[in-house]
């Protein structure tokens, strides 16, 4: 049996465990520029066109994974994932993450893999990578 025969055409969708999920939700509104397409006690997700970002509370995935794995708070401010999203207009994304109250890890730099990324965390210690890609020249071949 093949691969897609057991998993279909996939829809990814990556949950942040966070302490406070109306501070998350709020800080990632600001910093998406979008709302959330559920809201409710437990569990906020941003479609994110092609894959879903969802925000839950460290408490309720702890009921589910105790004692199996520490409870996630342990962890609080550890990082623990990185978030990296490309965009189109860094300066204006930078922006949104200051105004989202998000602190500054690393500031925007050209990286060695093409791309200029600033680096930020959020209050439970996710990465989130604002990144554009750096022109490429492409080599003559004459």
């Amino acid at each position: 049996m093949g691969r897609n025969a057991i998993f279909g055409d996939m829809q990814a969708e990556f949950i942040l465990y966070v302490r406070e999920q109306q501070r998350s939700r709020d800080l990632y509104r600001v910093l998406l520029g979008r709302e959330p397409v559920l809201d409710v006690p437990g569990m906020t997700e941003f479609d994110l066109g092609g894959c879903t970002l969802g925000l839950m509370p460290s408490s309720g995935i702890a009921r589910i994974i105790t004692p199996a794995l520490p409870h996630p708070d342990q962890g609080h401010a550890v990082p623990r994932c990185e978030i990296y999203l490309r965009v189109a207009d860094l300066p204006m994304a930078i922006k949104r993450a200051q105004l989202a109250g998000l602190a500054v890890v690393s500031t925007a730099a050209d990286r060695d893999w093409g791309d200029r990324v600033a680096y930020f965390a959020d209050p439970d210690g996710h990465v989130i990578a604002l990144a554009t890609q750096l022109s490429r020249t492409i080599p003559s071949t004459t």
